[in-house]
C-alpha cells in the first residue's frame, strides 16, 4: 500500500488478522493537538494516547465489543503495522475500562 492511499485497515485484512484468546485489536483514538487555550501542541510533546477503538477481538474476549472505545494502561500491548496503518494488540487485562 502506498503511502498516498488511506491508511484506514480494510474490512478483508481485519478477516485475515484474528487476535487469539483473550487478546483484542485496536486502533489508537489520536488526541487533539491544541490545548483549550489555542496553543499547538507538537507531536515530538504529545504522549501517545491511552484510549483506543476495537477493531477485532479475540474468541474468549466478551467483556469489550467491536468499535467500542476502551482505555488502556500506557505501556499496555505489543504494536503492529498492517496495511501501512498503526494498531496494538492489548491482553485483556490490560484494559481498564470502557467508554
Amino acid at each position: 500500500m502506498s503511502a498516498n492511499n488511506d491508511l484506514k485497515l480494510n474490512k478483508d485484512t481485519i478477516m485475515n488478522f484474528k487476535p487469539l484468546g483473550e487478546r483484542v485489536l485496536v486502533q489508537r483514538v489520536e488526541v487533539e493537538n491544541k490545548t483549550a487555550s489555542g496553543i499547538y501542541i507538537p507531536d515530538s510533546a504529545k504522549e501517545k494516547p491511552s484510549t483506543a477503538k476495537v477493531v477485532a477481538i479475540g474468541s474468549e474476549v466478551k467483556e469489550v465489543n467491536i468499535d467500542d472505545t476502551v482505555v488502556f494502561g500506557k505501556y499496555s500491548g505489543t504494536e503492529l503495522a498492517l496495511e501501512g496503518a498503526d494498531y496494538l494488540i492489548l491482553e485483556l487485562k490490560d484494559i481498564l475500562g470502557v467508554m
